[in-house]
């Protein structure tokens, strides 16, 4: 392993780098069985509650949740009658775990060299700020001692959890805080790397290869379903968590910024303890709050122990997916590589592998893959009808744009006309405008059309109608 402390000439500084990757899969809650998706119309109902701290197993008061309880603050929960559940209000208690929660998690673990515990126990983390109903979150230790190998050396990963996802902020007015429901209970793996790399261009390679490796399984894809925090400080200087550095262009930056601003407190001879800061946009950092501590972990009573059986973690690893290169995606598709990279990167790969496609180019289909957040089956459904010309290619960005938005389609209102339709329209436009120019002509007839036809035939039938 490359040695931690070893000086580079470029910075001149010894560094501690390390990772905290919180990923939401693609599968149902972890502990209730409501769907995990967000959703935009009008909440059904809404609560009120008010959180306390309470002590850890350790009988001490964590310091971070000291410092959110001092607020004061009154949190609304909004949820709805068909997706929000009682486990979710906590007013009942959680149901056994998601197992297809746990065969994913497991696959990342395996992913990563990791040693699985084949008996864990599900813990309970103390949050008060308002993003868990029952003032705690769900987490579960799953695995160990993995490791990534870099062109620096190699980095360990010192474990992998598999926990809740915390309810999202709609909006904070005063002293309320507005919470809906839809993303509490989704599951979340958290992979946390040691701080074992030692400069930023480490960081970097690190985080693309763990991305490389959470594409591979069954993720969730977008804003906000990713959250990348960094572990960073310089030699003399406590641990500090920067929140949010989540774009790997931002890794170097970020930390080369942080790495400055430690350096200047340390030559002014400030008091400094370990807290938590938010990475900006612009790759500096600004203070958030004290560093959480132990404190705050304490075991789950109404859960037994988690057993993972040998032969499951023998079945997953029997069949773990490999990472594909954007070269080998480029030969088979005739994409260009940039193009099969970004296919890749989008988690959509598996999609264009689906489709039996005749008449829809390949690169089609990548491009509108990669630009749109959409659900698989509805990837699906349009590409296929449009294959069969039941659909026009004109109207495919605004099919794929109304459903990125959330909007429900009925697919059968963009129905292409058949040949017989097409030329029954043109016949009538020629004899309703019989001197005016072929463009002009040809424009009118699309008008009419309604991009429910292809260019190229009506033009052909138009050609074919006046000679």
């Amino acid at each position: 392993m490359t040695d931690c402390k070893k000086k580079h000439s470029y910075t001149k500084m010894v560094m501690k780098i390390g990772f905290e990757i919180h990923q939401q899969l693609n599968t149902g809650k972890l502990f209730c069985r409501c769907p995990s998706e967000l959703r935009k119309d009008e909440p059904d109902f809404k609560i009120k509650r008010k959180l306390y701290a309470v002590r850890g197993e350790t009988s001490e008061f964590d310091k971070a949740v000291n410092y959110e309880a001092s607020k004061e603050k009154d949190f609304v929960y909004e949820g709805y009658n068909d997706t929000t559940c009682l486990v979710e209000l906590d007013e009942q208690p959680p149901l056994e775990i998601n197992q297809d929660a746990l065969n994913e998690v497991l696959k990342i673990a395996l992913l990563l060299n990791c040693k699985i515990f084949p008996v864990t126990q599900i813990m309970r983390k103390t949050v008060i700020d308002g993003s868990n109903v029952s003032g705690f979150q769900r987490t579960i230790l799953i695995a160990k001692d993995g490791f990534v190998e870099t062109k620096y050396g190699k980095v360990k990963i010192d474990s992998i959890c598999l926990e809740e996802d915390a309810a999202r902020i709609i909006k904070k007015e005063n002293n309320v805080s507005v919470y809906r429901l839809d993303r509490l209970g989704i599951p979340l793996v958290e992979i946390a790397t040691s701080p074992s790399m030692n400069n930023p261009e480490q960081a970097k390679e690190v985080a693309l290869y763990i991305g490389k490796i959470l594409r591979l399984c069954n993720v969730k894809r977008g804003i906000g379903t990713i959250r990348q925090d960094v572990n960073f400080n310089i030699e003399n200087y406590p641990r500090v968590e920067i929140k949010g550095v989540q774009e790997p262009t931002l890794i170097v930056k970020t930390i080369n910024f942080e790495a400055e601003r430690q350096k200047n407190e340390l030559n002014l001879k400030k008091e400094v303890e370990a807290h938590v800061r938010k990475a900006e946009a612009d790759g500096t950092t600004s203070y958030l709050r004290p560093m959480p501590g132990k404190a705050r972990m304490y075991p789950e009573t109404d859960l037994p122990l988690l057993k993972i059986d040998k032969s499951l973690i023998e079945k997953i690893n029997k069949n773990l997916p490999k990472i594909i290169e954007p070269e080998e995606i480029s030969k088979k598709y005739s994409l260009s590589k940039d193009l099969a990279k970004a296919l890749i990167d989008s988690g959509n790969l598996k999609i264009l592998e689906k489709l039996k496609m005749e008449n829809v180019k390949p690169a089609f289909i990548a491009e509108n893959l990669i630009k749109y957040d959409i659900n698989e089956e509805d990837f699906i459904k349009v590409f296929e009808k449009l294959d069969k010309g039941e659909i026009s290619k004109n109207h495919v960005v605004e099919i794929f744009e109304k459903l990125s938005k959330g909007e429900k389609l009925d697919l059968d209102e963009y129905k292409t006309f058949d040949d017989k339709e097409i030329e029954k329209i043109i016949k009538k436009l020629i004899e309703e405008n019989k001197d005016i120019p072929f463009n002009a002509l040809m424009g009118m007839i699309m008008k009419e059309l309604k991009g429910k036809a292809d260019g190229k035939t009506v033009m052909d039938t138009l050609k074919k109608l006046i000679k």
